[in-house]
């Protein structure tokens, strides 16, 4: 449907956009891979439980911003 074909007529326009937030609903692109890990490593993020994969995931990013940081 062409966006001049969508009625608003029922949804307010939104003129106070103070409390917006950027970037809440953004998720990046997954790209699956295959990773050799230290068993003891693998273990130990296992052993924290479910969700392991993003854990993992989040200490990789946070040592690319660090290193980004740094020059």
């Amino acid at each position: 449907m062409p966006a001049r074909e969508i009625d608003l007529s029922d949804i307010p326009e939104q003129l106070d956009w103070s409390a917006a937030e950027r970037g809440r609903f953004y998720r990046p692109v997954k790209q699956p891979v295959t990773l050799r890990i230290d068993m003891d490593v693998l273990a130990w993020f296992k052993e924290q439980g479910e969700g392991y994969q993003t854990r993992m995931n989040e200490v990789l990013r946070r040592h690319v911003a660090a290193s980004q940081r740094k020059g």
